[in-house]
């Protein structure tokens, strides 16, 4: 067994002392547990102990920092939990999700390198974990299973979504943040309450999971690209319904095909995505992070969380950015392939790659994208007329020329092409939702 393997093993079984805070009465009384290992990660600078918990860079400063900021990041959580609304059971699984997934992820690493393999072997093992520490939690604080049962695989399989993700793009040092995201995930995927059955769940498990894994066998993302779909892809079949998946996949699956549209010749001109092409964590977020956020208030407002008269006001912020979103990424996908781009901000002819060059006919293919997010937007909602899709098309060419304009006068120097994408996806979300609100008001 290699010394990583133990460490995990180590790190696990220590995670299992947060079972203390539901044998309690009162969670705060569990406090000289945290603190006790707190100091003994401080305290012990060498022999076995300090090899069993040990990253490499504790050997370097001769202290157990890796342990301290884990234990550390457990008790925050666990003072949340006893003082605010974050539930017991929450922060109980975070902490054994963590702990258990990455001693699955050693596990697998020892018959296989394959990122995906450990990947799975990190959710499986953390996700049965959250599973176990939110129904024991339950079950030692009287409270009842039957009725639960959905929302906890729902938790579970977004805190190991979220923290495969966080573990690939962070270190493994970072384990902590790991911990209090999880944490945090959980407690506001519980206050908004989603209404939801075990076969709900199972479904869309196996829809975002399977578009996943394509997207990745088909080189259309990376790990981290892959895990953030699929992420991405359960709350909003969770919270939103199967309607907005429907507009978010659109993006996904025209978007993938067009970065793979003449991709050597884009490359010989030296404008095509990196890494053949394959879509990170990065990209995803920075093109899909607005649609998130709309689907949460969306659920917010269904939930009562937020108060807020039309939530349809949601529906066209998430459509406006995802229009926005696709807009852009074909007008870069087709227009690279075309000579001649000038610069939108004076029309002066630039060379093709640079920011904020368009081409006519990338701009005609941006118009096409905003009108695809628009249709598939009509067919699925009700409250999507003639105007609504309108509204969305308008919002995703506002939103595109909002992308090429911070691209020739601040991309580069004050924000980078993944925050460009953000700015221009919000601006799509909120001319979607203004134009509607005008409209509702002057109407």
């Amino acid at each position: 067994m290699t010394s990583t393997v133990r460490r995990a093993g180590a790190f696990a079984l220590l995670s299992t002392l947060v079972l203390v805070v539901p044998l309690l009465d009162d969670p705060i009384g569990a406090l000289p547990v945290a603190l006790v290992v707190l100091a003994l990660a401080l305290v012990v600078t060498d022999g076995p102990a300090f090899d069993l918990f040990a990253y490499p860079q504790d050997y370097e400063d001769g202290r157990l920092y890796g342990l301290f900021t884990f234990a550390l990041a457990a008790t925050t959580l666990g003072l949340l939990a006893a003082e605010s609304s974050m539930p017991t059971a929450v922060f109980v699984a975070s902490v054994l999700l963590v702990g258990f997934g990455n001693l699955g992820d050693e596990l697998a690493g020892l018959v296989t390198d394959h990122a995906v393999a450990r990947v799975v072997a990190f959710c499986l093992l953390g996700g049965v974990s959250a599973i176990a520490g939110h129904l024991l939690t339950r079950t030692l604080e009287g409270l009842p299973l039957s009725s639960t049962l959905a929302t906890v695989v729902f938790l579970a399989a977004g805190g190991v979504l979220l923290a495969a993700l966080l573990r690939d793009v962070l270190f493994q040092y970072d384990d902590p943040v790991v911990v209090l995201a999880v944490g945090f995930l959980g407690w506001l995927l519980v206050e908004l309450d989603p209404a939801i059955t075990t076969t709900d769940v199972a479904l869309a498990l196996a829809v975002t999971v399977a578009v996943g894994y394509v997207s990745f066998a088909l080189g259309a993302a990376s790990v981290a690209g892959m895990l953030t779909g699929v992420l991405l892809s359960l709350l909003t079949i969770v919270l939103g319904g199967y309607d907005w998946f429907a507009v978010l996949i659109t993006f996904f699956a025209i978007g993938s095909l067009s970065t793979k549209f003449r991709y050597e010749e884009k490359r010989d001109r030296g404008v095509a995505e990196e890494n053949d092409g394959a879509r990170g964590s990065s990209n995803v977020l920075g093109n899909a992070a607005v649609a998130l956020a709309a689907v949460l208030g969306y659920a917010a407002s269904s939930a009562g969380v937020i108060p807020v008269d039309e939530p349809a006001l949601f529906l066209f912020a998430f459509a406006g950015s995802l229009a926005t979103a696709l807009s852009d990424t074909l007008s870069s996908e087709i227009g690279g392939v075309f000579d001649s781009p000038r610069l939108i901000t004076t029309l002066e002819p630039v060379e093709p790659g640079t920011d904020g060059g368009v081409t006519w006919q990338g701009e005609v293919a941006g118009l096409a994208g905003a009108t695809v997010v628009a249709l598939i937007s009509y067919v699925f909602f009700t409250d999507v007329g003639g105007v609504g899709a309108a509204i969305i098309v308008a919002a995703g060419f506002a939103g595109m020329t909002v992308d090429s304009l911070l691209g020739a006068t601040v991309e580069g120097n004050l924000v980078g092409n993944q925050g460009v994408n953000f700015l221009a996806t919000l601006s799509g979300a909120l001319v979607g939702a203004l134009l509607l609100l005008s409209i509702a008001v002057l109407g």
